[in-house]
């Protein structure tokens, strides 16, 4: 049965890249606002504020990544891996509260005739920035999908994001030197806000998702019960329940067994099946409780038929 990879249990390298991602945001957020103001650059300087919010949520991503490896204690004894999925939810409201900031600008620019000169300094930052962006949100996604973490992933994505407006204020500022028509550079700015907005919602909707415990994907909860179908001694199973918490995975079921099978052979079995999921799905955590087959079905008859009480 070929395994499903889960989270890389080896070190994972997620605080060095959210680190990456704190330093390259601070560096553009300097060099944004500094060309944006020299030139007098609406879209440029939207382009600014997205960083700006790039680098609150990498911030946060970074202290979310390091309490989410930390181990379980008594309070929490499932773990902390939410909270990677409070930071991603974070990361979306920024991105909303952005796409504000930068649409205000824009109208506010339409209105007021500002208008961008010397662009093409304007666009040898987004250039800059775009490239810089690019190697670092496919360093986060590469680090993300090994360790399974949310956090890292939002900020990845938030980050190409910036990509692609970067590219659309490139592209802006090039229609202005070309034709001179000043208002490219607010309806630009425009565009950048509705790409912005587009996601955010996709980051808080998955976030949403980890912290309502959404169940595992359909291959995992199939080779799980692959595995519980290709034992014998499992007569039958139900209550399989499962969740996702960052890059931790849960898992718990009811199996019936032989209602003659001894204590210490059903012991056995138990600790079998939950190795074999172990090793077919990394990191997993597994519950599994044991029932006597032919006690569970005279029980769940008298709970569905009970006698009437004769006095």
């Amino acid at each position: 049965m070929p395994a499903v990879r889960g989270p890389d249990p080896r070190p994972t390298g997620k605080l060095a890249a959210a680190r990456l991602s704190v330093v390259s945001n601070t560096a553009l957020v300097i060099g944004k606002l500094a060309v944006g103001f020299s030139i007098g650059s609406v879209a440029v300087l939207s382009e600014a504020v997205h960083s700006a919010t790039d680098l609150v949520a990498a911030v946060v991503a970074f202290f979310a990544v390091r309490a989410a490896d930390t181990p379980p204690d008594d309070k929490h004894p499932y773990g902390h891996g939410k909270f990677e999925a409070l930071s991603s939810l974070a990361e979306g409201i920024l991105i909303f509260v952005a796409a504000g900031v930068i649409a205000v600008s824009a109208v506010k620019s339409l209105f007021q005739g500002t208008h961008a000169h010397t662009p093409v300094w304007g666009m040898v930052a987004m250039g800059v920035s775009a490239t810089v962006n690019l190697f670092v949100a496919r360093r986060l996604f590469h680090v993300a999908r090994r360790t399974e973490s949310p956090a890292l992933e939002a900020d990845a994505h938030h980050l190409m994001t910036d990509v692609w407006t970067s590219a659309a204020v490139f592209v802006g500022l090039g229609l202005v030197a070309v034709t001179g028509e000043a208002r490219f550079d607010p309806l630009v700015a425009l565009g950048v806000a509705a790409m912005v907005v587009r996601t955010a919602a996709g980051i808080c909707k998955d976030a949403v998702g980890f912290l309502l415990d959404g169940r595992l994907p359909d291959d995992e909860i199939e080779v799980v019960e692959d595995i519980l179908r290709s034992d014998s001694r499992v007569l039958s199973y139900h209550k399989l329940r499962s969740r996702k918490s960052g890059g931790e995975r849960h898992v718990d079921v009811h199996i019936q067994v032989d209602d003659d099978l001894t204590l210490r052979a059903a012991h056995s079995l138990t600790e079998d099946l939950e190795d074999r999921i172990r090793e077919a799905l990394p990191g997993m955590e597994v519950v599994i409780h044991t029932e006597p087959f032919e006690e569970e079905r005279r029980h769940h008859e008298e709970v569905e038929h009970p006698r009437g009480r004769h006095g």
